[in-house]
């Protein structure tokens, strides 16, 4: 592993395996030096979909990471893993005895319990749609029924945080700030939503704007879209426009989607704690 730079990473899941992916994909972000190969088996159920799970791990031994809940499987799983010498782990395993040691009930053994048709599912499809159809400006008269709204310049990530948010049932449209182009009416007058703008250095803007233009081999007649002083003067002037509504700020530069996410839920978490003023 040393000599090649990266080690074979096995995620046998009975449900998405979306609850292993995330866990692994932690723990190997802490080590540098190395990358996962990640191998996902998701919805094993019966044992000939574990053979097949086994085969590929037989044939490219690694790290075993699993969230299975049948005993039979677990133990072919765990029996397979200890003649071929590799590390196998389950990764509900520990949390549910410690669960159950607190609570003193045993659980239900549903595979793929947490994805559920409940009012919360439901609630996020909604989240989904309403951020899709408020998506970059659009249907701006019915920003009013949003939970929060994203103001920004071009490149801040604006969409693909209103997606992460509305995955978690906040509704959440996005309003790009266009140079020349006055903010809608609509949006100014907001009171009910958050509204948050998000900013990032011009250096960061620039970068992904150039790479976007590469991406799509395109060409812009003005270079003011990438010019560093034109940008930065966008980017003062969306800060401005925030503060003189009073609308929180957040820094993008170096924060991932997930951790732009968790600052606005943070912010409106506070927002709903406190009563708002007319």
């Amino acid at each position: 592993m040393a000599d090649t730079g990266y080690f074979h990473l096995h995620l046998v899941s009975d449900a998405t395996g979306e609850t292993l992916i995330t866990v692994a994909r932690a723990a190997a972000a802490q080590y540098a030096n190395v990358s996962p190969v990640e191998h996902l088996y998701p919805m094993v159920r019966s044992k000939r979909q574990l053979d097949h799970a086994l085969a590929e791990i037989t044939e490219a031994p690694g790290l075993v990471l699993y969230t299975l809940l049948e005993e039979d499987l677990i133990k072919t799983l765990e029996d397979t893993c200890r003649e071929l010498g590799l590390p196998c782990m389950s990764v509900l395993g520990p949390i549910l005895r410690l669960f159950q040691s607190y609570l003193g009930a045993e659980t239900i053994l549903r595979a793929g319990a947490q994805h559920v048709l409940n009012a919360e599912y439901f609630q996020r499809i909604e989240a989904l749609n309403y951020s899709m159809m408020h998506d970059d400006g659009q249907h701006v008269a019915g920003l009013h029924e949003a939970d929060v709204v994203l103001v920004g310049v071009s490149r801040t990530s604006k969409t693909p945080t209103s997606i992460y948010l509305a995955n978690r049932g906040v509704k959440t449209g996005n309003v790009p700030l266009v140079p020349g182009v006055p903010l809608a009416a609509e949006v100014e007058k907001l009171t009910r939503p958050l509204v948050v703008g998000l900013f990032a250095s011009p250096e960061r803007i620039v970068q992904i704007r150039e790479n976007r233009l590469l991406g799509l081999n395109a060409h812009r007649d003005d270079d003011q879209y990438i010019d560093k002083a034109a940008v930065a003067e966008e980017i003062a002037l969306s800060r401005r426009l925030c503060n003189k509504h009073g609308w929180p700020l957040i820094d993008v530069t170096r924060r991932s989607i997930e951790e732009t996410a968790a600052a606005v839920m943070k912010l409106l978490g506070e927002r709903r704690r406190r009563p708002i003023t007319s």
